[in-house]
């Protein structure tokens, strides 16, 4: 090679160094606006165009927009991108940052998140059950259309208020009461219920269907409810109990069926769904009812007559009592019940008995039990299940904070403090293989070994324990109670 070529080799490198210097020179004095992407605050990378990104997003996620019938989809809430000036030209396609947002988080679309936060537990016992506001649960829902959660929320109304009262109230063309009757005079839902428009992800789970949404809402579930064939014979009270349900639960479960007294048949198929109430329905009505009081009985002893023999001296009469109440209820139990107003229209005559031989009342008659509060009362949950777990007693209110609880009948106390769950309670052995309890009350007035007598005041009305509201929990057992013993139905005694 001669030296005249070698010299212009050597010209033509220095010259495209000096060129590519020179271009490297003139970048780095011309910075480049980029947009720098980050998802959970971790940098992706830099792209030229945040509206290319988008609109890459929304063409890939076809699927999506069919699934939930959206006009489009957007970038994952966590995703941020910022502009910015910079020097580096390390450039990613939308493409590339697309396949790592999808590979790490969801997308979003337009829609609704509902936060519905727990009501408080209203015992007297705070520090025992209670929660702080910090403390209550909350959860959150996903709808597309507004109107799917209002028109779900409407269904689960209509679970415990009949659809003709519900209307009735909405429209204001509830009639008036003229001697008894009731009024809804409020139904409100006591959760704090937040919605808010915006993006939602879409791999959560979005309702967008009412049925489906109302479903949740009062079972707590979406699983498929259980089936049963009923057997010759069967009764709603039977099966609800068999299957540990209320028979509202059951009515709730069966809308097919008005009531308790609907005969079913043979190989019939029912759903068998337990409860679970998402939200806090409450129903505050204006009741004026006749009530039935019944006769007190006296038991005399005579010794003088032969032991065994009975005679009635004076017959009993029922009274009559018009009571006019306030009563709350929450998801269709009752909670609360204020007696406004009681108007004797027939007065009670007590029964008296004389039985033959000495008193010894420590022995219960089996004929004559005494009921163990005054009146007007209302048994605001009977003995049965409830959302699953069965309640063992009748919770009786409405005489009212302090009033007297009676001795059901003769027998001695077995048990006379507090404890939890029960408050201030009291147990009495009747001696013929029946226990009946007493809880929740604010006084007591009797101590263990007492030889106590049908219809002897023994403790006050109260809310101790976990007791919501003022009430009584009336309990009986075959056998002594949570220690071997089976709870009744306690209102048998009364047949």
């Amino acid at each position: 090679m001669n030296k005249k070529v070698m010299f212009f080799i050597v010209l033509g490198l220095i010259i495209s160094g000096a060129l590519i210097f020179l271009v490297t020179k003139y970048d780095f004095q011309n910075p480049k606006e980029v947009y720098t992407v980050y998802l959970e605050g971790k940098e992706l990378g830099k792209i030229n165009s945040k509206e290319e990104l988008e609109n890459y997003i929304d063409q890939e996620q076809e699927d999506l927009k069919t699934e939930y019938d959206v006009d489009k989809v957007y970038a994952p809430e966590s995703l941020d991108i910022e502009k910015e000036i910079t020097y580096d030209r390390k450039i990613s396609t939308a493409n590339e940052i697309y396949d790592e947002i999808k590979d790490q988080t969801s997308f979003t679309i337009n829609g609704y998140e509902i936060t519905i936060q727990e009501v408080a537990e209203k015992t007297s016992d705070s520090d025992q059950n209670n929660k702080t506001d910090e403390e209550l649960g909350s959860q959150t829902i996903y709808v597309i259309d507004k109107s799917v959660f209002e028109d779900a929320v409407d269904n689960f109304v209509k679970a415990f208020v009949s659809e003709e009262d519900y209307e009735a109230f909405k429209n204001n063309t509830q009639s008036e009461i003229e001697e008894t009757g009731s009024l809804i005079e409020n139904i409100y839902i006591d959760n704090e219920i937040t919605i808010k428009k915006g993006k939602i992800p879409a791999d959560e789970y979005i309702y967008t269907d009412v049925n489906e949404l109302s479903k949740y809402l009062i079972f707590g579930t979406l699983e498929e409810q259980k089936t049963y064939k009923v057997k010759k014979g069967e009764t709603i009270e039977g099966i609800s109990f068999d299957n540990k349900m209320s028979v509202e639960e059951f009515l709730i479960a069966n809308p097919e069926f008005s009531d308790a007294n609907n005969l079913l048949y043979e190989g019939q198929e029912v759903k068998l769904g337990i409860l679970t109430p998402q939200l806090s329905l409450v129903e505050e009505d204006h009741v004026v009812e006749d009530q039935t009081v019944d006769f007190k009985t006296e038991i005399k002893y005579d010794n003088k007559k032969l032991v065994g023999t009975v005679t009635v001296q004076q017959e009993g009469v029922d009274g009559l009592n018009r009571v006019t109440k306030k009563v709350k209820k929450v998801n269709g139990e009752t909670t609360n019940v204020i007696v406004t107003n009681t108007e004797v229209l027939k007065a009670t005559r007590e029964e008296i008995i004389i039985r033959g031989g000495n008193s010894g009342a420590v022995y219960a008659s089996d004929e004559y039990w005494i009921w163990p509060t005054k009146t007007p009362y209302t048994i605001s949950s009977p003995f049965g299940y409830r959302w699953g777990t069965l309640h063992d007693g009748s919770d009786i209110i409405g005489p009212g904070y302090g009033s007297p609880i009676y001795a059901a009948n003769n027998g001695v106390v077995t048990e006379a403090g507090y404890r939890w769950p029960d408050g201030e309670h009291i147990v009495i052995n009747h001696n013929n293989g029946y226990y009946t309890i007493y809880a929740h009350m604010s006084k007591l007035y009797v101590n263990v070994g007492d030889v106590v007598e049908a219809g002897q005041v023994i403790g006050a009305m109260g809310q101790t324990g976990n007791a919501y509201g003022t009430h009584l929990h009336f309990g009986a057992f075959r056998g002594y109670p949570y220690r071997g013993g089976t709870a009744f139905n306690a209102m048998e005694l009364y047949r």
